[in-house]
């Protein structure tokens, strides 16, 4: 014992005391050896995912394997789908993932005959393009020249012989969608129903306010304006009904300019 009166084990006992804090902090061995292989697996399995979205970018955007080799063309019904393959231009070989599907919808609506288009991947191989084709209603023009009009006025297509059952010839000045005269006379056409126009030899519209149908018979229907087409239309059919089973006597002139004041000469 010292003069402190601590005695030699007592010494020993404390001096042990600060080595042992000092090892307290490290890690155990087995403990660095597991921490190590969890960081060796993440690295790994990170490396194998890039791996595999590289690959994947590959596939798609420059490889073989899902490519062009088909393009299905729906919806026709005048044009061929070789037609529309011709002007889509989707160039063969290409991976799906490259090709401009806009661009596609581009060319093929500059087609007279399509009123809208839309194109779509078709994977693995396949670009599908979709149409919808414009409907006649009208011709215009001289025979031998004549073009289809659809419902919007827009003339997209030429005629040399007889038009399409259905289509009616209209007379006006100066044909197309900002021309008034043209869409009364597509407006007074579209309510007649379609056995009606078959019966239609003609109809002029020499001023939108002056319709007039000349049907086959050489009966004339002054129509008037586009206004209330659908109820003019609609008398029309009665009157040519009634006409027929010989209630009314024929008429040369049916005035439907003033629908609830009809007019027979």
């Amino acid at each position: 014992m010292n003069r402190a009166g601590r005695t030699t084990r007592d010494r020993t006992r404390g001096g042990r005391r600060p080595a042992e804090r000092r090892g307290a902090g490290a890690t155990p061995l087995p403990n660095r050896r597991r921490a190590l292989g969890t960081r060796q697996r993440r690295s790994l399995q990170a490396a194998t995912l890039l791996t595999v979205l590289a690959l994947i970018g590959w596939l798609l955007w420059l490889g073989p394997v899902l490519a062009v080799r088909s393009v299905q063309v729906d919806g026709l019904g005048t044009l061929s789908a070789e037609e529309v393959r011709e002007v889509a231009e989707v160039p063969d070989g290409v991976p799906l993932l490259r090709v401009d599907v806009a661009a596609v919808e581009d060319r093929v609506a500059r087609l007279p005959q399509i009123r809208s288009v839309q194109a779509a991947r078709g994977w693995p191989d396949r670009i599908v393009i979709t149409v919808a084709e414009r409907i006649p209603v009208a011709v215009v023009g001289e025979p031998g020249r004549r073009s289809l009009v659809d419902a919007d006025g827009v003339l997209f297509d030429t005629v040399t012989g007889d038009p399409p059952r259905g289509v009616v010839p209209l007379e006006v000045a100066d044909p197309g969608t900002d021309d008034p005269a043209t869409q009364a006379g597509i407006a007074a056409i579209r309510t007649l129903p379609g056995g009606l126009r078959d019966d239609v030899e003609q109809v002029a519209v020499p001023d939108p306010r002056a319709i007039e149908l000349t049907m086959r018979d050489g009966t004339v229907v002054r129509w008037g304006d586009a206004e209330d087409s659908a109820t003019k239309g609609r008398v029309v059919v009665a009157l040519l009904q009634r006409i027929g089973d010989g209630e009314l006597e024929p008429a040369a002139v049916i005035d439907v300019s003033a629908p609830d004041a009809v007019v027979l000469r």
